[in-house]
């Protein structure tokens, strides 16, 4: 669903991508406020009012993930698919950029290999597009600033998506009043089809979420992470065959160098956590699919959106 999700936004013309960010902000709330009171899962709502460094921290993850959020709206219905899916393929090079330079990682050599090989790839590709890839970039290090965000705060995907929706409510409803009190909101004016795909923004954004954290809980992590990868490859595909946009020879080897480097964080992720397994039975330990730590740990580097907590920043997907 995450990588098909190109497909959709298109489909909210003419509005806007500010307006359709909005309409996101505000159904998402409503669904996943109905899934709440479904679920009856309410407990960890006072327990995180009393804790101002968490909300603090929300606030920050709200605002950072409608950055996220705005740009690859704007960059799908403005014709930069391929670039778009270029910045959730070297997501977790910037992760690990992040690990080293803001909690002092230390990396092993193919991690240092890799990132150096991803540096490799956006000069080549800052050459062929004749500038930085800022799309790719702002999308990459946005959601690399949220992930580190969304470790900290330690909420579930349905949560934490509630809690940063609730955040961006008013400013969105206040957005969406606006443009309406101008005469500038499609929400009304497009008939009744029209309104009803704004409304499912919210369906959009949740069902895949749900979906995302019934797998966390069954399918081992390190399936999971790689698992993550198809998105941005439907994305990518999407943009070339589907939208037909331009992949010039210079995109293409510097498309080639980021899967190296996603390759060699694959095989080292998976190799550590298969040493660790090793390690484990030989101690006589009794070691569950997806459990080990290095795996876990590896998973989220591995995984172009998984995180070290149970299912965020899954929620963050475009």
């Amino acid at each position: 669903m995450w990588g098909l999700v190109p497909l959709f936004w298109p489909l909210l013309k003419p509005a806007g991508a500010l307006e359709i960010l909005a309409h996101r902000m505000v159904w998402s709330l409503a669904v996943v406020g109905v899934a709440l009171v479904v679920m009856r899962r309410w407990a960890w709502l006072g327990e995180l009012l009393r804790q101002p460094r968490k909300l603090g921290l929300i606030t920050v993850a709200a605002a950072v993930i409608t950055v996220n959020w705005g740009v690859y709206i704007w960059s799908v219905n403005s014709g930069h698919v391929v670039e778009a899916s270029l910045g959730y393929f070297i997501n977790p090079l910037v992760t690990i950029a992040m690990g080293v330079l803001l909690l002092k990682e230390r990396l092993r050599p193919a991690q240092w290999a890799a990132v150096g090989v991803g540096l490799g790839a956006v000069i080549v590709l800052t050459i062929g597009y004749g500038r930085p890839p800022w799309i790719s970039l702002t999308l990459a290090f946005s959601f690399a600033t949220y992930g580190l965000v969304k470790k900290k705060v330690n909420l579930g995907g349905i949560e934490s998506l509630a809690a940063e929706t609730a955040i961006q409510f008013l400013p969105a409803l206040g957005y969406l009043l606006w443009l309406g009190a101008r005469g500038d909101a499609t929400f009304a004016a497009h008939g009744a089809g029209h309104a009803t795909l704004l409304a499912a923004t919210g369906v959009v954004t949740a069902v895949p979420l749900v979906c995302f954290g019934a797998a966390a809980i069954r399918v081992p992590l390190s399936t999971l992470g790689l698992l993550q990868y198809l998105a941005p490859v439907f994305q990518f595909v999407l943009g070339i065959l589907y939208f037909h946009e331009a992949m010039p020879a210079e995109r293409w080897a510097g498309f080639a160098l980021v899967w190296l480097a996603l390759s060699l964080l694959t095989f080292d992720a998976l190799r550590t956590a298969r040493r660790g397994a090793r390690t484990l039975r030989g101690r006589g330990g009794v070691v569950e699919a997806g459990v080990v730590e290095a795996g876990v740990v590896e998973a989220g580097v591995v995984g172009a959106r998984v995180a070290s907590d149970d299912v965020a920043p899954a929620d963050a997907k475009p």
